[in-house]
């Protein structure tokens, strides 16, 4: 994915794919607190299909482990459902860190390229063997979180190289500025 996405900025001056993921196409109210950036989503591909020149098949895009999700775990207990997989139901398994996208960011205006997530995995549950977060934890959400500490998620980072990260890593990658 991050050959696919390197030959993609070749051509169009070294910024990144202007797409979006699934959440922000199929949960657009995730993105309120940036009206100009939630009007803008009806008219941008996904970030699969804006690859989609680049890669030899779109099976890149399913992470083996995907078995779906019920909650979008970087917005707590907003529903989202995907079964049998995220990838069977929106095309991928990996979410986008649309931020880049929204602001035209070419790899050389990121700060910390090594540290800014690109692309990473919709679900944390996926690689520990662990439950998904489900709608009911809203009920108990140190027991949520205390789920979350044990996720992992595949991370793209801004210079191309992939990692396993845990949740505070990856929040650690977020809070990156770019």
């Amino acid at each position: 994915m991050g050959s696919s996405i390197s030959l993609y900025m070749g051509d169009y001056d070294d910024v990144f794919p202007s797409a979006i993921d699934a959440s922000d196409k199929f949960k657009p109210e995730i993105w309120a607190h940036e009206p100009a950036f939630m009007a803008r989503i009806p008219y941008m591909p996904l970030i699969w299909d804006a690859l989609q020149p680049y890669i030899k098949t779109k099976e890149v895009f399913r992470c083996p482990a995907d078995n779906g999700t019920e909650i979008l775990d970087n917005h707590l207990f907003d529903r989202f459902i995907s079964s049998p997989s995220l990838y069977q139901t929106y095309g991928s398994s990996y979410f986008f860190r649309t931020e880049i996208a929204f602001k035209f960011f070419s790899q050389a205006q990121i700060q910390l390229p090594a540290n800014v997530n690109v692309l990473f995995d919709g679900a944390g549950h996926w690689h520990v063997g662990s439950r998904p977060i489900k709608p009911s934890d809203e009920a108990d959400l140190q027991g949520t979180l205390n789920l979350l500490r044990n996720f992992r998620y595949d991370t793209l980072f801004g210079d191309f190289h992939a990692k396993s990260l845990t949740r505070d890593q990856l929040d650690q990658a977020w809070a990156t500025p770019l």
